[in-house]
């Protein structure tokens, strides 16, 4: 009798674990596939290094990697292959200010990873490009607050669509303002832990990890250098995550927190280790992590009031913590506009008219942004 329940017993644990055998072989198989199926369908890039004052252009069309090499900085410079577009007018970047006043309106928009057809589509419908993806807002500013990369799979065209449009946009008398995410400064940093898998094959063609891409001497690289982490306008301040109460106590000005935080953006570039304001702002009080104006355990009205007065601005706007819409926290003192864009589906951008706000709809509607 004690046998046969051994063997019973043998036979069920054999099935068992030829059942989890087939199971783990299947989802190899499927991911086998998958991998394989996406490593021959990307196209991606360009990716383009001035070195020297020679040009190397690489690519990726249908799963194979492409490069050209120029002897000299051709400028400007148009790249069209394989569905994939880049123009380059210049190599110098000049740091954007810190502060800008006037009368002009003013569109933000926060979050996209990666969701390119979303964000054309919200910059379409709220007259901010043409069709063409020309500029058509006039002097109205334009405010991006941070994390382009990860999640998605169309990070590089999203890139050199806004590095195109901040052209467009300063011919016209316009403004795009590209602020770090904690995204951002997380590839940069050889943190990839979010990335598309997309990206981590175009890595493994070129042989390198993804965020040498963006080496400071690349265009794209050197051109996310030169952005900024906060700007404010008008009575309004913008920035991924927000402050803490802790930023009064550093006494530093906004131009100097831009300017400390881009010197120390890159670690394995600095050869040494950030100083302890530098720690300060990459850190979770700063302004790309911050959270501390949404959830249980929010900061107190009391506390913000303490920041906006320090930065003489009547509010705060943020992206970082996704929302299901744009909405105003503590009577409007902050607004969040991480639409959740992230999830591919739906999205929204924040306009501001005078001191008029307005929450935009992807269908190019608006209405009044409530003030909770």
């Amino acid at each position: 009798m004690k046998n046969n329940q051994k063997g019973k017993i043998a036979i069920m644990l054999t099935a068992i674990l030829a059942i989890c055998l087939s199971f783990f072989i299947a989802q190899f198989a499927i991911g086998f596939a998958g991998n394989k199926k996406l490593s021959t369908d990307v196209n991606d890039g360009p990716y383009i290094d001035i070195i020297n004052n020679e040009m190397l252009v690489r690519w990726v069309c249908q799963g194979q990697k492409k490069s050209k090499k120029y002897h000299s900085i051709e400028l400007p410079f148009n790249f069209e292959q394989c569905g994939l577009k880049a123009r380059v007018d210049s190599v110098n970047h000049v740091a954007a200010n810190a502060i800008y006043r006037g009368d002009f309106d003013v569109i933000a928009i926060s979050d996209i990873h990666g969701q390119f057809a979303l964000m054309e589509t919200l910059l379409q419908q709220h007259k901010v490009v043409d069709l063409e993806g020309n500029w058509i807002f006039g002097d109205g500013h334009l405010v991006i607050t941070g994390d382009i990369f990860d999640r998605g799979d169309k990070v590089t065209e999203t890139l050199w669509y806004l590095y195109r449009l901040e052209k467009l946009a300063a011919d016209a008398g316009g403004k795009i303002h590209l602020l770090l995410g904690n995204h951002e400064v997380m590839v940069l940093n050889q943190d990839l832990r979010y990335l598309h898998e997309k990206y981590q094959v175009v890595g493994n063609l070129f042989e390198q990890s993804f965020e040498a891409l963006f080496s400071d001497n690349s265009v794209l690289g050197a051109w996310l250098r030169s952005k900024s982490v906060l700007v404010k306008i008008n009575n309004v301040l913008y920035m991924h995550g927000g402050f803490s109460p802790e930023i009064a106590e550093l006494k530093m000005s906004l131009a100097q927190i831009n300017s400390t935080f881009k010197q120390s953006l890159v670690k394995k570039e600095l050869g040494r280790e950030r100083a302890s304001n530098e720690s300060f702002l990459h850190g979770t009080d700063g302004p790309i992590w911050y959270r501390g104006y949404f959830g249980l355990l929010s900061i107190n009205e009391e506390k913000l009031d303490k920041i906006l007065k320090h930065f003489s601005i009547d509010r705060i706007v943020v992206g970082h913590t996704s929302q299901e819409q744009v909405l105003s926290r503590y009577h409007g003192k902050v607004v969040a506009i991480d639409s959740s864009i992230k999830n591919g589906k739906n999205g929204e951008v924040l306009l501001i008219n005078s001191d008029r706000l307005y929450r935009g709809y992807l269908n190019g509607k608006k209405s009044v942004l409530e003030m909770n």
